[in-house]
């Protein structure tokens, strides 16, 4: 049996993945680690070829591949974890187009130096979000965040674009401005804390970063046992410009139409208009109505890589 089980989306980074094959074997080979390689053939096949792993006793699970890749993973591996004791630890293979995960948790995000992180092999046990939601009744879960309203109808949009990363995502907010109006009046519940509000967007983070650039959450920490709310109020599309800049930064905690809390159990209900919203960049609904979402502490261990190893 390998020690690290590497579970590659050929199609992640619009298909850079699968043409980065012959580049990972090569940097696994020159870490020296002891590994196969399986690949996705169709949706969900990552968190089925997960749970088949830990069910085998491999003992890291890595993620090749981008958010979505990761994600489906992550829920194979807490799927397994549902019906046995212990769980492979997680690894994540940055080959996708935002790597905001990585990002967040402390993972190189690139190729080459992801792999060299595998093969320190420093970890830290993380939380994990789970949410429930018009698509998934059942619930789904999540490591980085959860984004409702206007940036999950900018992520929906950016994926049709040919552009990728940063530049893909801002496309997708300038197109998203033309065409998403009004703004829904959201109910929020942030543990006993109630209140309604017309709402551009509300970022749930565990981690940091979504869209490749912006630091929804700058001060969010994966082990706190805590949600990192970002709440954004109506703007007009001069507003929203303007603000770009701001969540680049991490800067956008100071504007008047930015509301910041922290909780370890969410609501959100649609009292007037829809929910779209995503998970990990993964479609949690587009016309929903209500959506939960709750903190589970510590429940995985990742494989990362503390600053003061990089230097």
């Amino acid at each position: 049996m390998p020690q690290f089980r590497i579970i590659l989306n050929p199609t992640a980074g619009k298909g850079a993945a699968g043409k980065s094959l012959p580049i990972l074997k090569k940097a696994l080979d020159q870490a020296g680690l002891d590994y196969d390689i399986v690949q996705t053939e169709h949706p969900w096949h990552a968190a089925d070829l997960a749970q088949k792993a830990a069910v085998e006793g491999v003992e890291t699970v890595v993620s090749a591949g981008g958010d979505g890749t990761f994600n489906e993973v992550l829920n194979g591996l807490m799927l397994a974890k549902k019906v046995q004791n212990r769980v492979p630890s997680l690894g994540v293979v940055s080959i996708g187009r935002g790597n905001d995960f990585a990002f967040s948790m402390g993972i190189p995000t690139t190729l080459e130096a992801s792999v060299l992180a595998l093969s320190r092999e420093f970890k830290r046990r993380i939380d994990v979000g789970f949410v429930t939601s018009e698509l998934y009744p059942e619930g789904r879960y999540f490591g980085n965040g959860i984004g409702v309203g206007f940036d999950a109808m900018v992520g929906f949009i950016a994926a049709e674009l040919p552009l990728q990363g940063t530049a893909g995502y801002l496309a997708g907010v300038l197109k998203t401005m033309m065409v998403y109006s009004p703004f829904p009046v959201m109910e929020i519940t942030a543990d006993e804390e109630i209140f309604s509000q017309h709402t551009l967007m509300v970022s749930v983070m565990n981690g940091r970063r979504m869209g490749g650039a912006f630091m929804m959450a700058p001060g969010s920490k994966p082990d706190d046992n805590l949600f990192d709310l970002c709440i954004a109020g109506e703007m007009n599309k001069l507003k929203i410009i303007s603000m770009i800049p701001r969540f680049i930064n991490g800067t956008q905690a100071s504007d008047h139409t930015i509301r910041s809390l922290r909780a370890r159990r969410i609501k959100i209900r649609a009292l007037k208009g829809t929910l779209p919203a995503h998970a990990d960049g993964e479609t949690l609904c587009t016309h929903g109505m209500e959506i939960t979402a709750e903190l589970l502490h510590q429940q995985i261990d990742l494989i990362y890589l503390p600053a003061e190893a990089k230097q």
